[in-house]
């Protein structure tokens, strides 16, 4: 059973299996956001997912960054991501059409950022997880 259903531009179905959320910058106790906290950031939600589920591919879905100061700090200037940073896992049927669709899924583990605490749902997911290439990047196993 599926927490959700995700609907990609392509028209492929995605069922999300397991789903995390988190606060982009709610460890943060110091410093301000910036490019080298923000790729410090994408680089720990890479590893656990990878660590989470390790034989299943992992993508990170490009962040929408703003920069709303025109003052470099002592690290750079301001760079901000949407507030919650998402992990999900999600399936979807073979890719490889000789696989049998009973006995095969393909899947693949997704990380995106978006600006509120909800569970995208059908066509009204962020247009970024929306636009995943899915053939490219998921891989089949078998169930």
């Amino acid at each position: 059973m599926s927490l959700t259903r995700v609907v990609l531009a392509s028209g492929r179905s995605l069922d999300l299996a397991e789903l995390q959320l988190s606060s982009t910058y709610g460890g943060m106790l110091e410093g301000y956001p910036c490019k080298p906290v923000n790729e410090m950031r994408i680089r720990g939600l890479r590893h656990c997912a990878a660590r989470a589920f390790p034989n299943t591919p992992v993508h990170l879905v490009p962040p929408a960054r703003e920069y709303p100061d025109q003052y470099s700090g002592a690290f750079g200037p301001v760079e901000v991501l949407p507030e919650v940073a998402c992990v999900g896992s999600f399936h979807s049927t073979p890719l490889t059409p000789s696989n049998d669709p009973v006995l095969h899924r393909s899947h693949l583990v997704l990380i995106w950022f978006q600006p509120t605490p909800t569970v995208p749902s059908g066509c009204e997911a962020v247009p970024e997880l929306r636009e995943v290439d899915w053939e490219g990047l998921a891989r089949d196993h078998e169930l």
